[in-house]
């Protein structure tokens, strides 16, 4: 029984390599057919890859900008606030993060047109949100470098633009609340005026109706609100006069907020000396297209021309050697 079993695995073994070989002499015989089908599946691809548009990926890498370039802005808020209450690091973070979203704006904008864009912002480290990786999709290697510096100065100079505007909007608080500040305090120097005119004019005419036209008294420090008038009217008419005609008397304070408003006043921000970003690595030319692969594609082709032809072969020859079962 073993004996006999054995007999049929090995005739069916035999069967299976006969097989094999009839199909690798049927393939071989068709060889030029298949030949032919490659042939023509590399043709196509070549017309392919010479018809598809090209693409080619710019990469930069940026993050946020040097203390100097947005010195411009940090000095000026410095002068408009304080330089207690200006921190460059936490100015630095806020540009680059207002960057990122306007790029990130930039690339949604192009990417929703009639002829889409590919531009693209990430991290370039996973996890940490500094560096920036940015790229640009073009069809030619100097064409993709030269859009995506051509963008990243164009998202660069609007921020610019920004910090402008935001710089003369705080200017514009800030001197609005100095020059208030500064009408209160003259305000009150002349307020504090008018009533020591006030006060000398009551204590003149309380040494007149007392008559005491001569000082009584030999230390003036000593004189009171209540006993001005010991000083005698003629000396209180003196004062009224050289109290009338003196400039206003302010503090320390009025003269600081002064010269704060001078040089808010004098601030001129120039856009053009402000940058949101420092380089990493600048546009890259790409050495490499993304697609299409032409060794890659044209391989492929004659890969599936092959089969198809081998196919092909196969079918004929099949067709051919049928015998209709009666």
């Amino acid at each position: 029984m073993t004996h006999n079993d054995n007999n049929f695995v090995r005739s069916n073994n035999n069967s299976e390599q006969i097989d094999l070989i009839d199909i690798f002499m049927q393939l071989w015989r068709g060889k030029w057919l298949i030949a032919i089908f490659i042939m023509i599946a590399v043709v196509v691809a070549g017309i392919y890859v010479s018809l598809v548009k090209e693409k080619w990926t710019s990469t930069a890498v940026i993050t946020m900008p040097d203390a100097g370039q947005i010195a411009g802005y940090t000095n000026a808020m410095a002068l408009i606030y304080g330089d207690g209450k200006v921190d460059n690091p936490d100015i630095q973070q806020r540009v680059i993060t207002r960057f990122s979203g306007a790029f990130s704006a930039l690339a949604e904008t192009l990417k929703n047109q009639s002829a889409p864009e590919a531009l693209t912002i990430d991290s370039a480290v996973k996890g940490q949100p500094l560096p920036l990786k940015v790229t640009y999709q073009g069809d030619s290697a100097k064409h993709a470098q030269q859009q995506l510096a051509k963008y990243i100065q164009q998202v660069d100079e609007q921020i610019a633009d920004e910090l402008d505007q935001d710089l003369a909007i705080n200017i514009k608080s800030r001197l609005t609340e100095l020059q208030d500040s500064l009408a209160t305090q003259e305000k009150v120097a002349q307020e504090q005026k008018n009533l020591r005119i006030k006060q000398i004019t009551q204590a003149l005419t309380f040494a007149k109706d007392a008559g005491v036209n001569q000082p009584q008294v030999q230390q003036t420090q000593d004189v009171t609100q209540d006993t001005l008038f010991l000083l005698g009217s003629d000396a209180l008419e003196s004062m009224i006069k050289n109290e009338a005609s003196r400039p206003l008397v302010f503090s320390g304070d009025y003269y600081r907020t002064r010269q704060n408003l001078l040089d808010i006043q004098r601030i001129k921000p120039d856009p053009a000396n402000m940058h949101a970003y420092r380089y990493v690595m600048k546009p890259t030319e790409p050495l490499f297209r993304d697609s299409p692969k032409r060794s890659l594609t044209v391989l492929i082709a004659a890969l599936l021309g092959a089969m198809v032809g081998a196919g092909a072969v196969l079918a004929r020859n099949a067709i051919r050697n049928y015998q209709p079962k009666y």
